[in-house]
């Protein structure tokens, strides 16, 4: 794994400003994203109403992003959450935008809320942002309440637009989203037989995997055969995946892994048309005989093939063939606890939410009363800014920072010349189109040139309300390199430093790996596939603490290199963990008491990183002969416990 010796601010924004990487927004989606927004002014102009086509425009506009990969019930509820909240913000904004005191405290109250929502993860975060950007963005025009409450309903009825265009397909594949996911990581595993990655490497996959099990076996998953089906693929590719790992196994011999990945590739394929394809079976049956010619002992492989070579046929089934099976509820690992117990403990000044939430509402109403007593022109770009940059990690909102700046910058000089080009309303409407569309085709491959695209189009929906692009444009420069300097000052003068959580989130992971290795010594599939899940979780959020540390400016290289070795070494340990599930279920009991003797070391491990320093570390268990497995699970914990307490001997200071 790469060590940073020290921070690097060009390093820092060179890794954002030039990184453009693939978009990995299906054209589909973000031409489906574009029509929602450009439909309704469209519509408007036919009908001489261009009015009520801005706000509906803009409803969409700003959900946008709500329009995630998933089941299509999880989506469209994302979206009407999302439109929910942005046509109340606006409603609010509408009805008190005259009223400094007021917006100044609802600023206040909406920044703290939405600051608390990134507990609840990527989409929760996006509804509380839209929600503060219609808040400012309405506040500037403020209206009668019969007005406003019909303005609100149109940017509710923008949004719910984006929502129903998102679920369009949904009674001709209900389960897509669940196949497209699987033929991702069936492609992923058929590039893993081909190269695998190093032992020190994180296990691949974790994170795919991770949401198909969230996707399959949570709240929105489809009965019937189609969705037993999926279920099998699932199970097929945790196997399989043990298998590509495993070091010494042989499906990695050179006769067979070009076969193997073959399998799997058609496998994939046949997910992503949806239809029965006989080049899977082709595939498997060739693999099979060279297999038996070989002499090879393939069952422990060929049998996952073989049944998710079965199943991929029967996964885009569109009828129900038979009765569901009894629900399957989401794993206790992957569970949070009710939303309310989780606000309540994140009450606390230790809390990163809460913390940012204070932050967040801070700035947002400071942002408010500054534009509004200092009365500026075009002033609420200040705070919509404000809410877009500000992020609850240091990081983030320096590249945001910056990016949001240039972007903007960017995008307001090539709009205003544009519109001065020609003066046609659908001309402007349909280059309002182009950038809607790059906005959310690049969003999430490059900021800087989405925000330039996302500017352009939001000033050309305020160009169309007849507003003067070239008249406001130094107003909005001014007022972005404000709000984003603020950002940044904000986030210095009350900052929440990763340096102080990365040794938390590293021994959550330790604890899981624990609690995994005891799963392992027991005989309770089910709870083995629990344990397996929450390990992955924990060890995605440390590799997110992780990374957000490689871009603090205060961390000592010390720290950084030492969480990337505990980290580096904890991915040795339940890799090899791992390849024990290949084994026999009564091979695995004869060393439950090893494997328990190992938990116990792994949870000495966790209780050093959360500040028990006067905890002495358990030498690792002596192996039992020609267990090779076992001696490398034993080699991966001595060398975790020599980053944590190296030996008096050793130069500490190597670390």
């Amino acid at each position: 794994m790469p060590v940073n010796s020290r921070w690097s601010l060009r390093g820092v924004l060179d890794g954002n400003l030039l990184r453009l990487s693939r978009p990995d927004v299906p054209l589909i989606v973000a031409t489906r994203n574009t029509a929602g927004v450009v439909l309704p002014l469209l519509l408007g102009l036919a009908l001489g109403k261009l009015g009520i086509g801005i706000w509906l425009a803009l409803g969409a506009l700003v959900v946008m992003f709500s329009d995630q990969p998933g089941p299509y019930r999880q989506r469209l509820s994302h979206i009407a959450m999302a439109a929910l909240g942005a046509a109340l913000a606006g409603w609010a904004g509408f009805v008190f935008g005259a009223q400094r005191e007021i917006m100044i405290a609802l600023a206040l109250l909406l920044g703290f809320g939405a600051g608390l929502l990134v507990q609840f993860g990527a989409a929760a975060s996006r509804i509380g942002m839209t929600s503060m950007i219609l808040l400012v963005i309405a506040g500037a025009s403020p209206m009668p309440l019969p007005q406003a409450t019909l303005d609100g309903l149109l940017l509710l009825a923008g949004g719910l637009l984006q929502a129903l265009l998102a679920v369009a397909a949904w009674p001709l594949g209900r389960c897509r989203p669940q196949r497209m996911l699987l033929a991702q990581i069936y492609r992923e595993l058929a590039q893993l037989t081909r190269q695998r990655p190093g032992d020190d490497d994180a296990p691949p996959l974790s994170e795919r995997l991770l949401d198909a099990q969230t996707m399959l076996l949570g709240g929105h998953d489809v009965r019937g055969r189609a969705s037993e089906a999926l279920l099998v693929l699932l199970d097929a590719a945790e196997q399989l995946r043990l298998h590509v790992l495993a070091p010494d196994d042989a499906v990695h011999a050179p006769a067979l892994s070009h076969d193997t990945a073959t399998v799997l590739d058609a496998i994939a394929a046949a997910l992503q048309a949806g239809m029965p394809s006989s080049t899977a079976a082709d595939a498997l049956q060739r693999l099979q005989q060279q297999s038996a010619t070989a002499g090879m002992a393939q069952a422990a492989v060929l049998a996952p093939l073989a049944r998710a070579v079965r199943n991929a046929n029967w996964a885009g089934s569109a009828g129900e063939l038979r009765a569901a099976a009894d629900e399957r509820s989401l794993p206790p690992a992957l569970r949070g606890d009710s939303p309310w117990v989780q606000l309540r403990a994140n009450l606390d000044m230790k809390s990163a939410a809460f913390r940012h939430a204070l932050r967040m509402g801070v700035a947002l109403a400071l942002g408010v009363a500054v534009e509004r007593y200092l009365g500026l022109a075009h002033g609420y770009w200040l705070p919509m800014t404000l809410a877009i940059v500000l992020r609850a990690d240091f990081a983030a909102t320096l590249s945001f920072g910056v990016q949001r700046a240039l972007g903007t910058v960017l995008g307001l000089l090539l709009t205003t010349l544009l519109l001065n080009l020609g003066s046609s309303t659908l001309a402007a409407i349909l280059l309002l189109g182009v950038l809607a569309f790059l906005f959310r085709w690049l969003g999430n491959s490059n900021y800087l040139l989405a925000v330039a695209a996302l500017t352009g189009a939001v000033v050309i929906l305020l160009a169309l309300a007849g507003e003067s692009a070239a008249q406001s444009m130094h107003d909005r420069l001014i007022a972005t390199l404000l709000a984003c300097g603020a950002a940044l000052g904000g986030y210095l003068l009350w900052p929440t430093w990763e340096r102080t959580r990365i040794q938390p989130a590293l021994a959550a992971m330790l604890r899981a790996y624990a609690d995994y290795l005891e799963a392992l010594a027991g005989a309770d599939a089910r709870q083995l596939a629990h344990m397996r899940a929450a390990s992955r979780l924990a060890r995605i959020n440390a590799l997110a603490s992780l990374e957000r540390l490689r871009g603090e400016p205060f961390a000592t290289a010390e720290l950084r290199m030492r969480a990337e070795r505990v980290f580096a070494h904890a991915n040795r340990l339940v890799r090899s963990a791992m390849s024990l599930e290949l084994l026999p279920a009564e091979q695995r009991a004869a060393a439950a008491a090893w494997l328990r003797q190992c938990a116990e070391g792994v949870n000495a491990c966790a209780r050093y990183l959360d500040g028990a320093r006067d905890v002495a570390l358990p030498p690792p268990p002596d192996v039992p002969s020609e267990r090779l497995i076992l001696q490398r699970l034993a080699d991966a914990l001595r060398a975790l416990q020599d980053v944590l307490q190296p030996a008096p001997a050793a130069n500490a200071g190597a670390d």
